[in-house]
């Protein structure tokens, strides 16, 4: 059989390389600017959940001698590879080369993020906490460390957060997209989330990136808290950064499969049934059911 390998090669080459077929999807290094990098973010993760849960995470054994010195090991680490991909992150948005200035501000957020470690594991250890008072399968904090979902997703998202909050672009999603396709719970870092919040379960979940989370809300598989149809433009094109997606206040509990989209209100104490669709605000301590009887036991997310 006669080949034409060396006809197609070239001519494919042609068309791949083409200007108008890489318009928007390619990204030209321009002079030592560097790129972000996901394998570098994934060993920065790895690195701050043993920082934050030593013995959990991590590569290194912990003995309370050695453990103040074990962390501040990591840290440094930590601190190494956060500014390297801060600027990356800050170089991605058009400049030609990391400058003083670029390296100087980089330096300062990985400083603020390293000061605000402590603050994380405050918050971490509300979430370890709503996540065993919520599930009688649970024997141990230790044992919702290790196997639950949400504890993994929840360090990449508290984390990507407050990097999102202090500017920087690119690395707050990448950070949450590595915890998305490790658990399937997808967080956009935008989302604010209050404390003691947790997600039973956990696959399929997704918050949007201005949705309102307040404090000892739960959540279960499947939820979907987005946005309805974008409002366009008088071009046509969708309307960006308005607030489109729910805000849930304190003690809330949506069941698993539910979908509450737009920019409503779903009042304090109010629970959502399983497979409800959601699109208009609900009053403090509702609870919206499908048509069933709920049984004893279950009216407080717990009989789950």
């Amino acid at each position: 059989m006669v080949s034409n390998i060396e006809i197609v090669l070239p001519d494919t080459v042609e068309k791949l390389s083409a200007p108008e077929n890489l318009a928007g999807l390619s990204h030209q290094v321009k002079g030592s600017a560097p790129l972000p990098s996901s394998d570098a973010l994934k060993e920065m993760m790895e690195i701050v959940r043993g920082i934050l849960f030593p013995g959990f995470f991590g590569r290194q054994k912990v003995r309370q001698e050695t453990l103040k010195y074990r962390i501040g090991v990591e840290i440094e680490n930590f601190f190494r590879i956060l500014k390297k991909q801060v600027i990356a992150g800050l170089c991605y948005e058009g400049c030609n080369a990391p400058t003083d200035e670029i390296r100087q501000r980089a330096i300062n957020i990985s400083e603020v993020i390293v000061s605000k470690l402590p603050e994380l594991r405050c918050i971490l250890k509300t979430d370890v906490e709503a996540a065993f008072n919520g599930d009688p399968a649970a024997t141990s904090f230790s044992e919702i460390i290790c196997c639950y979902p949400v504890i993994r997703t929840l360090v990449n998202y508290r984390l990507a957060h407050e990097l999102h909050v202090l500017g920087v672009p690119l690395i707050p999603r990448m950070i949450t997209e590595l915890a998305h396709s490790e658990t399937g719970i997808d967080i956009h870092p935008a989302a604010e989330i209050g404390h003691h919040f947790t997600i039973d379960h956990g696959t399929g979940v997704v918050i949007g990136a201005t949705c309102i989370i307040g404090n000892n809300v739960k959540l279960y598989q499947g939820v979907t808290l987005g946005a309805l149809s974008f409002p366009l433009d008088e071009n046509g094109n969708p309307i960006k950064g308005i607030a489109r997606h729910p805000i849930l206040e304190d003690d809330v509990i949506v069941y698993s499969n539910a979908t509450i989209l737009g920019r409503i209100t779903i009042g304090k104490g109010s629970v959502i049934g399983a497979n409800k669709w959601v699109t208009e605000s609900v009053a403090p301590g509702s609870k919206i059911y499908k048509n069933v009887k709920i049984l004893k036991g279950f009216e407080d997310g717990t009989g789950i």
